[in-house]
Formats: structure tokens, sequence, C-alpha cells
């Protein structure tokens, strides 16, 4: 076991308590002209997300500061992608964690060779770090369209809500150790949303529980790469909790190139085959966004005969069927609507009274659908359940 695992769990990615989390620290953004880099092409593979690639960010601060724990990605034989506010500012030591617990565990010092706090990425070297398979070679890197698709993304970290004991390894005082367990994180991304901030929104399905509402659950998520159809599209870097816990942003690779120097995204490219911009691709395969019509401008005195075939759809939902998923599904939007419902033991009646509360919360019954349709995946169900909102929007329209 590497000396760190013994020490007590890090349990703030950092200092800042703001509303909006940047699960590690912060950073401005700036913006600059493109530039456009006169290079030869690298070696990029298209293999996709692997687990043996995928770092836990350690990170060391002076004084009596806390530590930071952010994720991270080995994009190449000796460095390592992350979210820049993981390791900005003053820090004594950063080391990288790749398998905990697992046969193939490793760990290395690492030092930071690119800090872009305007795009909040960052590259750490390493040193001593065995070899993997195809070790030497480059992610593929990707632009998301700019178009009304949806795209599926899967990414893979170490947030807060991983948190586990270990009653096997005790500390110094007698106490069980804690880790935080991997999570694989898959989901859409919408791909016009966030477009002044310069991120991608991706949606996921909320974490339950939280016996620490005032912080995040995804506190230690910044730095996971963001895949899809096997390159790289982002790498996450907030959760803003005005969104809800059921939404992530993520820096986006096109943006990059606008606010990174000519010089920064030169040692991007040497250390981790960042293609230059005229090279660059596009996320493959992007699936049109489904035709469902909002419903928050429904007013909150719908007549109950009116949300019937609404409602008839939804209690055909395996997700609105079972107590835990449905408790996920209420997870995942407005609290207000968990805490305003008027419960009843009787599925229909359940949902009959959690549709009339979302009509008091404007927006809150789209972020209902819109979980179960994430849950769910595509589904003759799913589908009904469109039709009939759609059907509503139209009487209300």
């Amino acid at each position: 076991m590497p000396a760190e695992a013994r020490r007590p769990e890090w349990t703030r990615a950092h200092a800042d308590q703001r509303t909006e989390q940047r699960l590690g620290s912060h950073g401005h953004r700036r913006r600059k002209r493109p530039h456009r880099l006169g290079r030869a092409p690298v070696v990029a593979v298209a293999h996709g997300l692997e687990a043996v690639r995928v770092a836990e960010v350690l990170v060391s601060r002076p004084g009596a500061e806390p530590g930071r724990r952010g994720s991270g990605y080995r994009v190449g034989a000796r460095c390592v992608l992350t979210a820049a506010h993981v390791v900005a500012g003053p820090v004594t030591s950063v080391r990288v964690r790749v398998d905990a617990d697992r046969p193939g565990e490793w760990s290395a010092d690492a030092h930071v060779v690119l800090l872009a706090e305007a795009a909040d990425v960052a590259l750490l070297e390493i040193t001593g770090a065995p070899s993997v398979p195809g070790g030497s070679e480059h992610p593929r890197y990707a632009a998301v369209p700019d178009a009304d698709v949806v795209l599926p993304f899967s990414a893979m970290g170490f947030p807060r809500f991983k948190l586990r004991t270990d009653s096997m390894r005790l500390l110094d005082d007698g106490a069980p150790s804690q880790y935080r367990d991997s999570c694989h994180v898959t989901g859409t991304v919408s791909v016009l949303s966030n477009r002044r901030e310069g991120t991608l929104e991706l949606a996921v399905v909320a974490p339950t529980g939280d016996s620490e509402p005032q912080r995040s659950p995804w506190e230690g998520m910044s730095g996971a790469v963001v895949w899809c159809d096997g390159a790289v599209i982002g790498v996450v870097s907030a959760h803003h909790r005005s969104d809800g816990r059921g939404r992530l942003a993520a820096s986006r690779v096109e943006h990059w190139y606008d606010v990174l120097s000519a010089a920064e995204l030169e040692r991007f490219h040497q250390y981790a085959g960042l293609p230059a911009r005229e090279r660059l691709g596009s996320a493959a395969d992007p699936v049109q966004a489904p035709s469902v019509t909002g419903l928050a401008a429904l007013p909150p005195d719908v007549p109950l005969r009116q949300l019937a075939d609404l409602v008839d759809a939804l209690v055909e939902l395996p997700s609105l069927r079972n107590a835990n998923s449905l408790a996920l599904v209420l997870d995942s939007i407005d609290a207000q609507v968990a805490a305003n419902s008027p419960r009843d033991p009787r599925l229909r009646m359940d949902v009959y009274g959690i549709v009339r509360t979302c009509l008091r919360y404007p927006g809150t019954l789209d972020q209902l659908l819109e979980t179960v349709r994430l849950l769910e995946g595509p589904s003759s169900e799913v589908a009904r359940v469109d039709q009939e909102a759609a059907q509503l929007a139209r009487q209300y329209g």
C-alpha cells in the first residue's frame, strides 16, 4: 500500500465554498486570437477511455492549507492531463496514483509543465511511471458540432460521493482509513448549453444522499477527461450548484484554441498530442436531438383530467415503479419538488402529486422528464411519455 493510503482522506477538493464550485479552485478566462500551428501531425490512438490510464491527482499545499484531490488521465508516456485549478496556486507536491489497491497499482511524483487557467487545463509530467500498452501514443481529440444535437459521453474520476471507509486499514489513532473509489460516469452532452462560458454541459445521473449538503458531491471529479466516440472532447471543470446535482461542466477542446497562447498550444502538442486546429476532427455520429417540447409554460393549475394521459405514461416507466429509482429521479431535480410533493403509497397518486408540484416550480417538470429519459434510454415507454408531453404542450401553446 502506498504511504498516502494511511493518511486521512482529503475531504475538500479545494478551500472555495462558493455556490458555484470549481471542484478544485478557480481561474479567470481570457480571450485571445486563435493561432494556427505549423507542425507535423502526431500519432494518435482511438481506443477511447482506458481504466489503466485514469489517475488520481493528489496535491499537498504549504502549512496548514488543506490538500486538494482531483482526477486526470495519462495522455502519453510521461504526461497526465487534468484541470488547472486542481494544481494551481502554491503547492508543496503533486503526486499521481493509478489503480489503487489493485495488482497494477503505481504512483509517481509529478510536476506541472503547463498551467492554462484560461481553459482550466493542466499537464503534469510524471517520473518513474511504468509503461502501459500504447503508452507513447496520444489520444484522439475532437470538437463537438455547433448544432442541435445530443452526444453520448463517458468519463472516469474520483468524486467525493465515492468516499468509502476501510475498517481493515486503521490509522495511527485506530480510526478506519478512508479512500475514494472510481466513478465511471456516462450520460449526454447538451451541445448548445453553456455557450457563453465555453463549456460542455454534461447530463448525468445525480448521486443520491448527502451527509454534507453544503458541499458538492462531485468534488474531486475535476480533471476527468470526457470521451465521445473514442475521442477526447473536454475535461471536467466545474459543478455549478444552481444546475442541480445532475449536471457538470467541462472545458471543451475547441475552446482551448481560442484562449491558449501559441506557446501553450505548442507545449500541449509536444506533451499531449493536441493537433493543430485545422487538424482537429469532429465527434462522430451525433444523434439529432429528440423533438421534445418544453413544458415550462404550463400554468400551475392544469386540471387533473388533462394530466391523466401524461401520468398514465409516466407510471409505466420502470424507473418510477421502483421506490429506489424514483428516489433517484427526485434527487436529480429541484429539491423543492421532493420537499413539497404530497407523497402517497399508491404509485399513480404519487406521480400525480409529483407532477402537480412540478407545475408550481417552472422548469422542474422538464427536469423530471429529462431525468427519466436519461435513466431509461430509448424505449417505447419513453416515446409515449414524450408523445403525451407534446400533446399537453400543444393544448397550452
